[in-house]
C-alpha cells in the first residue's frame, strides 16, 4: 500500500511523533492508522526503558530552611545535562519538591521503603480501632485497606498530593 502524505499527517496529529518515525510505522503496519498508533506507543515504551538505565550526572542540590530555622530541607534532583539543569524551570521545581517536603513532612520516598514493622503496627493500630467502635468482623479487612491507602498518602512523598 502507498503512504500517503496525508497519511502521515493524520498518525502525526494523533501521536505527536516524527515525520520519518510516523512514516516508517505506516510501512510497517501496511498503512492501518490504528494500528500505527499502537506501533508507535509500543516503541515509545522501548525508548523509555532504554532511557531509563542512563545516567543522570547533572542537577542540583536544593535546600529551604523554613523561617526559625526549625525545619530545613535538602533535596537532590538530577537530570541528564547541564543545559536541563540550569533552566528557569528546573530550578523552580526543585525548590517546589524542597517547599513541599518540608510542608508535608514524609517519612518514606515510596511505598517500597515502609518497614514491615511500621506496616504490622499500622495495620494493628487500624484494626483496633475499627473493633472498638463496633465494626463488623467481616468489613475490618476492608477498613485496614482503606486506611493503610490513607496512610501512605500520608507518609510517602510519591504518594502525596503535591501541595
Amino acid at each position: 500500500m502507498e503512504i500517503t502524505a496525508e497519511m502521515v499527517k493524520s498518525l502525526r496529529q494523533q501521536s505527536g511523533a516524527g515525520i520519518m518515525e510516523c512514516k516508517n510505522a505506516l510501512k510497517e503496519t501496511r498503512g492501518d492508522i490504528d494500528e500505527a498508533v499502537t506501533f508507535l506507543r509500543k516503541k515509545g515504551l522501548a525508548k523509555a526503558e532504554k532511557k531509563a538505565d542512563r545516567e543522570t550526572g547533572d542537577g542540583m542540590v536544593c535546600s529551604y530552611i523554613h523561617p526559625g530555622s526549625k525545619i530545613g530541607v535538602l533535596v537532590q534532583v538530577l537530570c541528564e545535562t547541564d543545559f536541563v539543569a540550569n533552566t528557569p524551570e528546573y530550578q523552580q521545581l526543585a525548590k517546589d519538591i524542597s517547599m513541599h517536603i518540608a510542608a508535608s513532612k514524609p517519612r518514606f520516598v515510596s511505598r517500597d521503603e515502609v518497614t514491615e514493622d511500621v506496616l504490622a503496627k499500622e495495620k494493628e493500630i487500624y484494626a483496633a480501632q475499627a473493633r472498638e467502635s463496633g465494626k463488623p468482623e467481616k468489613i475490618i479487612g476492608k477498613i485496614v485497606e482503606g486506611k493503610m491507602d490513607k496512610f501512605y498518602e500520608e507518609n510517602c512523598l510519591l504518594e502525596q498530593k503535591f501541595v
